[in-house]
């Protein structure tokens, strides 16, 4: 079954009505996205504080991309300027994200003491210490999504923290990617509880939670090198106390008027509108996204031109190269030459020569070689009488010392005691 056009913006009027039965009263200072446009010069948000790393989020007629779906590993990052003065609020902001199918991104719904100074794009998993509230979609838990509840005194340090999943007081899965719709966030606190739906479906529940008054809310959204495009369309803040109702925003029976008001009205010229508005919105974050990759091509093609410049400069020039072939090819021929005389010789002649040559040699050294000996030997050899006479001398000379010594001995006087 179909819903027609004029059903659906009955529908969505009839949503509003009811929504602002519950809480009638819009605070302004705090919200963006009610109006027909959610800034005036596409570059600012009355109210809020705007920070990125590297490029600032882009702000459309309709929603604010804080993270793009190109180049990954980006931040950003939004901060109400005013605090909220009452404690019991009630949030609404609806996001959408996007991106390939192993994209990553994370979301922080942020109600802290300090803001911008203190977290500014920071995650659950890279903020230090904090005072307050951090409401955290991310793709925790391999269910294609969750929602978590963190709180913290000021005296925990997330970032250097073992294990920050097991702070959480709260969660529910909720697979958020790629659902082609934005989803819707609601986080209420009374006096009774706290509690957080999504899709209008209760996510969790506590009555031991109680936030003060005066803290400041906050948007943080980060992608990953796969990156998720992370876009709010809305963020509202109501609540119960009649002090800050504005002008601008309806009551209940303002609402019920308008309702039928817009049910009056032609549902094709409406739609046509919508249809336009977001074709508009998209093609600009087309454009922008395509100026991005002109200007990263442009920054690669001087690199590469840069390199190119760096190679012809270590190269070797032409004219060596042709010299250095002409030098190879001028050995190479003197090689086939050599190798071609070398084949076409016989050396079967010379050979022969040396073979007789060598014999001749042999057998003249075989020949001489016992005369030589016989010589050498007969004219080294030792005289045998002269030798005999030495040895006779030298037998008569120790015979001759020892009689002179019995002599003397036999003539020296006798000594007794």
């Amino acid at each position: 079954m179909q819903t027609s056009p004029r059903s659906l913006r009955s529908l969505l009027w009839l949503t509003l009505a009811s929504s602002v039965a519950r809480a009638q009263y819009l605070v302004e200072g705090l919200s963006f996205g009610y109006g027909p446009s959610i800034s005036r010069d596409q570059r600012t948000i009355e109210g809020w504080q705007i920070s990125g790393d590297g490029d600032p989020p882009q702000i459309l007629s309709d929603r604010i991309v804080l993270t793009p779906p190109y180049p990954g590993n980006r931040r950003g990052a939004l901060w109400a300027v005013n605090k909220e003065p009452h404690t019991e609020w009630t949030v609404d902001f609806e996001f959408r994200a996007t991106g390939p199918d192993r994209g990553n991104g994370n979301l922080q719904l942020w109600y802290t003491q300090e803001g911008l100074s203190e977290i500014g794009t920071s995650s659950i998993y890279t903020v230090g210490k904090f005072d307050g509230l951090a409401l955290v979609l991310d793709p925790y838990g391999g269910k294609g999504g969750s929602i978590r509840g963190f709180l913290n005194d000021g005296s925990t340090e997330y970032k250097n923290h073992h294990s920050v999943d097991s702070l959480a007081f709260g969660h529910c899965d909720y697979p958020y990617r790629n659902l082609g719709r934005p989803s819707h966030i609601q986080v209420k606190q009374t006096s009774e509880f706290f509690q957080v739906e999504v899709d209008n479906k209760l996510c969790f529940k506590s009555d031991k939670v109680r936030l003060p008054a005066n803290y400041r809310f906050g948007l943080s959204a980060a992608s990953a090198e796969n990156p998720d495009s992370i876009e709010v369309n809305k963020f509202l803040v109501t609540t119960t106390s009649p002090t800050t109702r504005s002008a601008d925003a309806p009551s209940k029976e303002e609402a019920a008027t308008l309702f039928r008001d817009e049910g009056d009205q032609a549902a094709s010229s409406i739609s046509t509108d919508l249809q336009f508005a977001d074709l508009h919105n998209r093609l600009q974050l087309i454009n922008h996204q395509m100026t991005r990759l002109y200007k990263e091509v442009a920054y690669i093609s001087s690199k590469a031109e840069e390199r190119h410049l760096e190679l012809n400069s270590k190269s070797v020039p032409y004219e060596q190269l042709n010299t250095m072939d002409r030098r190879l090819q001028a050995i190479e021929n003197v090689v086939l030459r050599i190798q071609k005389d070398v084949e076409g010789k016989d050396y079967k002649e010379h050979l022969t020569k040396l073979q007789d040559a060598l014999r001749d040699t042999h057998s003249s050294i075989v020949e001489s070689l016992p005369q030589t000996l016989s010589h050498i030997v007969t004219s080294s050899a030792p005289r045998m009488g002269l030798l005999i006479f030495i040895v006779v001398v030298f037998q008569l000379l120790l015979a001759a010392s020892y009689v002179i010594y019995k002599r003397r001995r036999a003539n020296a006087p006798k000594k007794y005691l």
